[in-house]
This record gives C-alpha cells, sequence and structure tokens, in this order.
C-alpha cells in the first residue's frame, strides 16, 4: 500500500503523518493519544513536558499489558485446538 500524508492533531497543535494506514485510524490514533494527554494534564499538576512523559509511560504500560494479553490468548487458543484434534482423534 502507498503511504499517504495525513493531517492529525494532538494538544491542538497540526501534525502532517505519512504512512500507509488509513487516514481515519491514524485520526483516531491522534484523538486517543490527545485524550490520554489531557487526561493527565487535567489530572496532575504537572508541567507540560512531565504530563507528556506521564502519558507516554501510561499508553507503553496500556500496550504491554494488551501484548501480554494477547500472547496469553494465542497460547490458550492454541491449547484449545490442539485439545480439539485430541478429541476428534479419538472419536474417529
Amino acid at each position: 500500500m502507498e503511504k499517504q500524508k495525513t493531517s492529525v492533531f494532538v494538544r491542538g497543535r497540526e501534525y502532517t503523518v505519512l504512512s500507509s494506514d488509513p487516514p481515519e485510524y491514524l485520526r483516531r490514533v491522534a484523538s486517543y493519544a490527545d485524550r490520554k494527554l489531557k487526561e493527565i494534564s487535567l489530572t496532575t499538576r504537572l508541567l507540560q513536558a512531565q504530563a507528556d512523559a506521564m502519558a507516554a509511560m501510561n499508553l507503553a504500560d496500556e500496550l504491554m499489558k494488551a501484548q501480554s494479553e494477547n500472547q496469553r490468548l494465542r497460547r490458550e487458543n492454541r491449547r484449545l485446538a490442539e485439545e480439539l484434534t485430541k478429541l476428534k482423534a479419538e472419536k474417529q
């Protein structure tokens, strides 16, 4: 897929992103990041750079937890597939 430029807004500032992802997806990503940045700013009295660092840490935490859950579900899926294969073999 060819890369295209997409304008997104984070903290009221426009950024141009060059990506092969659909523009709608990139806007959703930027909107999510913007919400997370605002949440930290509204709930703390940190300087903007500190709030941005905390938001980045929170986003990294969400990502790592989602990756761990994804791995757990993949292992469970493999286990269940193996169990199903054994049950099918026993039935025959």
